[in-house]
């Protein structure tokens, strides 16, 4: 019976010409993913090159091979301009894809961002961030793979031999232009402790994308972004990294909070580190109210100029009745590419 009830979820979704008004992917390593996160992070860096990978895997025991699957690769560099100002410029692909029909999406971008100081010294700055970015997205789903009610025999099975019903102008396959821009104000305190705050509006052109083309409407809903951070020295060994994002589209919401501890494990010009850390997730209720999503836990090592991050997101919400083991585990690794920098302490750590 459960099984059935999911078939007639897909067939309605199908039918309403994927209806979704679907949450853009998100990742609970905001701060390992910034060109993600907000265009005006594109060139904010304290190297001249950064490459950076994601990928997240959730509700794998639940929905076994057909769970949700999330990847992104990112490359940024950053070009001086006068004496103290920067250019930034960068490229991004994702991909997403979810369930057994393979509804997924992928997305190819091109950000720029320009850096400019607005006060402060050789050790101390502050400097307010303009970015952009543009790109193509692709969405597709497999209708093959969907089971109709129609097909239903009566007695917990189905008629594989049954035709699904038509679909007239329905286009499995179809791209669509996407645009966004963010602001990003950050402040160097000196090279242990700095902050940042950040907004940015994802989709400004609300693109259509429905499945039945330009016979219906379905406006891809544009997105709020607003986060901060950064990194306050505890002692010489110890700092503390908070970070928090709110995101807003259409009748969603989501909330982002925690902190990670960074003990350094050497100088610090080796860049040597380790960090400890817990986030929460609340959401909306859409028929009003918030509830609570995820706990994150997650960890980082930091070598030179590698990075790398894992996270694991434990349900609280009642989902979890769905099984012990259904929240989502993320890895994200970034490389930097340092060369000559004649210039003092420019912008916070990712």
């Amino acid at each position: 019976m459960k099984y059935f009830k999911n078939v007639v979820v897909l067939a309605v979704l199908l039918i309403s010409g994927f209806s979704l008004s679907a949450q853009d992917i998100h990742f609970s390593q905001f701060y390992m993913s910034p060109l993600n996160l907000n265009p005006a992070l594109t060139g904010v860096m304290n190297c001249n090159t950064r490459v950076v990978a994601n990928y997240r895997n959730q509700w794998s025991q639940v929905l076994r091979g057909d769970a949700y699957n999330t990847y992104s690769v990112s490359y940024d560099q950053k070009i001086a301009v006068g004496r103290s100002d920067y250019f930034g410029i960068g490229g991004t692909f994702w991909g997403d894809r979810a369930g057994e029909l393979s509804f997924g999406t992928t997305t190819g971008r091109i950000s720029f961002a320009y850096s400019k100081r607005m006060g402060g010294y050789r050790k101390t700055a502050h400097y307010l961030v303009f970015g952009a970015d543009a790109g193509i997205s692709q969405r597709k789903v497999d209708p093959t793979n969907a089971r109709w009610p129609s097909q239903h025999d009566g007695n917990g099975g189905f008629c594989e031999t049954c035709p699904a019903p038509p679909l007239p102008g329905f286009n499995p396959d179809f791209l669509h232009a996407d645009i966004d821009a963010g602001l990003v104000w950050f402040s160097v305190l000196d090279d242990r402790n700095s902050y940042y705050v950040g907004l940015a509006m994802h989709h400004l052109n609300q693109p259509n994308v429905s499945f039945y083309g330009d016979s219906t409407t379905e406006a891809l809903t544009s997105r709020f972004t607003l986060h901060g951070g950064g990194e306050f020295e505890m002692n010489r060994n110890i700092s503390i990294v908070p970070g928090v994002i709110y995101m807003s589209q259409g009748e969603h919401m989501e909330l982002n909070f925690g902190t990670s501890f960074r003990f350094n494990l050497g100088p610090r010009s080796e860049g040597q580190s380790w960090q400890l850390g817990a986030w929460y997730r609340l959401g909306n209720k859409v028929e009003g109210g918030i509830h609570s999503d995820a706990l994150i836990l997650s960890t980082r090592f930091d070598y030179g100029n590698y990075g790398i991050g894992f996270s694991y997101d434990v349900t609280v919400s009642k989902l979890r009745q769905a099984g012990t083991a259904n929240g989502a585990f993320e890895f994200s690794l970034n490389y930097l590419i340092c060369g000559p920098e004649k210039r003092s302490v420019y912008c916070p750590r990712f």
